[in-house]
């Protein structure tokens, strides 16, 4: 066992403190690498706050993980020392069950993924993230990073990146598709980096107008306030493809009619409330009313290669390991543009 360097929370009410874990022995096809760079996802901040069910603390948080490989088992035919990888939302899946074997590990049901912190790993021992020193994982659920992509720029698109990206393939956003993106934070930047690259047209809703330089320069094409009541009335029936990036319970009819027959309106937040939606709007024009979450391995590594072709990046501000609490702060007061990524320098040793 390996003792590392990390920050971690101990209850829902204090803050992330440093401390040390133990990572485990390089085994037959493992990749153990020195982490360089972790951002930061709200998901990170409702499991230490135990806003999803109290979590097996103490928990070090961080799912979006880049750094370089420094040893590797005997069997390990992917990855060799001095590799660029990261690690996203998950380290392992029963890889036996039909969304296993179709490369949708992100969908296991049997039990379902293993995520990369605050489950419990095939040796029974709790998993612990990114905002630490080093980390051992399975082949197989390593990501290479390609060497046009930054690694500090890399770490956020191993969530936000593939949870925007997913949706948008699987709908088939590009030339001649219209995509509205519903929040400009830090899913809602990427989607909108993303979808224009892929050639659609881009609309951004937002509540107000004060992103609205940034929206632009980001890749829309349009940018609306859902606030103003006639935006609803400009936009009914325009769009192929609307991506809901906010937790907040919105009026869902209220999007539901911004779609043309045949939309689709994919969840991607996860709000407190149940949500109610009339039955005439998704009938009427056959629209439908649909979830994402992340994507599988494969999925996310040609999500990797894509943003690496295109120069799509994260816009991020790096931070040390000791801003994490203020920047919880900032995540929950939207005081980020538009993703904190921390550098682990001081962790590592």
């Amino acid at each position: 066992m390996t003792t590392v360097s990390a920050y971690a929370a101990t209850s829902a009410t204090e803050p992330l403190t440093k401390t040390t874990i133990t990572r485990r022995n390089v085994g037959p096809h493992d990749v153990a690498f020195d982490i360089h760079f972790a951002g930061i996802c709200h998901s990170d901040i409702h499991t230490v706050k135990s806003e999803w069910g109290t979590p097996n603390y103490p928990v070090v948080p961080g799912h979006e993980i880049a750094g370089v490989v420094t040893e590797v088992g005997p069997d390990v035919t992917k990855f060799k020392v001095g590799d660029r990888v990261g690690v996203g939302c998950f380290v392992d899946s029963c890889r036996e069950c039909p969304s296993c074997r179709a490369g949708e590990e992100q969908y296991c049901t049997n039990p379902g993924m293993v995520g990369t912190y605050n489950a419990i790993g095939r040796d029974g021992e709790p998993t612990q993230g990114g905002y630490s020193g080093a980390i051992v994982v399975d082949e197989n659920y390593v990501l290479s990073i390609p060497d046009s992509l930054p690694l500090d720029a890399a770490a956020p698109l191993l969530c936000a990146g593939i949870t925007l990206y997913s949706p948008l393939r699987h709908w088939n956003a590009g030339p001649g598709t219209s995509v509205a993106v519903v929040g400009l934070g830090g899913l809602g930047h990427m989607g909108v980096k993303l979808a224009h690259a892929m050639g659609a047209k881009v609309t951004v809703l937002s509540q107000s107008l004060k992103k609205m330089e940034d929206g632009l320069r980001l890749g829309a094409d349009e940018y609306y306030a859902t606030s103003d009541p006639t935006t609803f009335e400009t936009l009914a029936g325009s769009f192929d493809l609307i991506l809901n990036t906010v937790s907040a319970n919105l009026d869902l009819n209220a999007y539901l009619g911004l779609l043309k027959p045949d939309g689709t309106l994919v969840e991607l937040g996860m709000p407190e409330h149940p949500m109610t939606l009339s039955a005439p709007l998704l009938v009427s024009a056959r629209r439908r009313l649909a979830g994402s979450m992340i994507g599988g391995i494969a999925e996310t590594q040609e999500m990797l290669n894509f943003c690496a072709e295109r120069d799509v990046r994260p816009e991020i501000e790096l931070i040390t390991p000791d801003y994490i609490n203020e920047a919880y702060q900032r995540v929950l007061a939207s005081d980020v543009r538009y993703r904190f990524v921390i550098d682990t320098e001081s962790l590592r040793g």
